[in-house]
């Protein structure tokens, strides 16, 4: 049997904003069938990666390879007086999956929201017909939150597959 491989984790700094719009634009395509339009995603990703207020990437890597990714973003809860972290952006890239990698993304990002007493907890949304992730994540103690996400989107940077380029 061959011991796992060593899994550290690093908070995403701006020279990563390659990789990371990298993974998000293979994240979408391969979770739900879109294809994201680089003019918008690699300055959103720049930009995020500039300022910490608007969250944080989280990178695995493996022997200095980055093997995949995890974003945070913060919402006031004045119902909670707290912040609550939204989990986003998730991807490991294919040949490093089920290998424990999200899995120390996941702890590393907890134990961050679990240290800040600002932190009042976390929540996530996930594509309805990704049962794989519901699984994964009631696997991690999420709880369907008991709300329906509605959208309204005044800027296009995402088409579906079937839609062209």
């Amino acid at each position: 049997m061959t011991n796992p491989p060593k899994i550290t984790i690093r908070l995403a700094g701006p020279a990563d904003w390659e990789t990371v719009a990298d993974f998000n634009c293979r994240l979408a395509e391969e979770s739900e069938g879109k294809r994201l339009d680089r003019s918008h995603i690699e300055p959103g990703v720049q930009a995020l990666l500039a300022d910490a207020r608007k969250g944080r990437y989280y990178l695995a890597l493996i022997d200095g390879e980055i093997v995949g990714q995890l974003m945070h973003t913060h919402e006031w809860s004045d119902w909670r007086n707290g912040d609550i972290w939204w989990l986003q952006s998730v991807y490991v890239v294919p040949d490093r999956r089920r290998k424990g990698v999200f899995r120390a993304l996941f702890e590393h990002l907890r134990t961050a929201a679990q240290d800040d007493p600002g932190v009042v907890g976390m929540r996530l949304y996930v594509e309805e017909q990704n049962t794989h992730a519901h699984a994964t994540y009631a696997n991690l103690g999420f709880q369907p939150g008991g709300y329906f996400v509605l959208e309204q989107w005044h800027r296009r940077g995402v088409k579906k597959m079937n839609e062209g380029s």
